[in-house]
């Protein structure tokens, strides 16, 4: 984004917002190595218009997928509402997993550290106080076994989500998240 707080003008407004969707589509299909020049092309822009706009990949990635990752973080806060805690633990598990089943880049910047992205950066740590509240509220509840630590869940979640990288099955991974949290229920 500029530095300074003039506005843009409409074309390199409109530049802009064809680069943030061009690269989150390259960037779900092939993860936040793709690269850029494969995104200006898609955008129908200059590889120098993307760094004009993003002067680095941080740029573009923040740009790209900061938004979403606040998404994921409000998704958990509605699950900690739900008037069932295993429930609202299942549903934030599920529906992390249809995120990031189908965006490769997601799932990237949701396991990876990103230096230059403090809004992604903000916006996880949202997200991982909101997975421990809602661990903790399951595990109050009585419903998840005592051994269940919050740093559990994002490990089920990558592990179900990398099930749909590697079976030709699109539903593979709703089963495995199914056998995961069918495992987490306390006896």
């Amino acid at each position: 984004m500029p530095t300074d707080a003039r506005p843009l003008r409409r074309d390199a407004q409109r530049n802009r917002e064809l680069l943030v969707a061009a690269a989150r589509e390259v960037f779900g299909a092939k993860g936040l190595d793709a690269p850029l020049e494969e995104i200006a092309r898609r955008a129908g822009v200059a590889i120098g218009t993307l760094y004009n706009r993003f002067p680095t990949r941080a740029t573009l990635i923040e740009a790209a997928f900061a938004g979403l990752i606040d998404e994921w973080a409000a998704i958990g806060e509605q699950a900690l509402r739900a008037d069932d805690p295993w429930q609202g633990l299942a549903d934030f598990a599920m529906r992390t997993c249809e995120m990031q089943s189908v965006d490769r880049g997601l799932t990237e910047v949701c396991v990876g550290t990103l230096p230059g992205t403090p809004a992604i950066e903000a916006a996880k740590v949202r997200a991982w106080q909101v997975t421990s509240r809602l661990v903790e509220r399951v595990r109050e509840s009585g419903r998840l076994r005592a051994d269940f630590q919050p740093g559990d869940l994002p490990l089920a979640i990558a592990a179900a989500t990398r099930v749909a990288e590697i079976s030709p099955d699109d539903d593979a991974w709703r089963r495995h998240l199914g056998y995961l949290l069918d495992g987490f229920r306390a006896r």
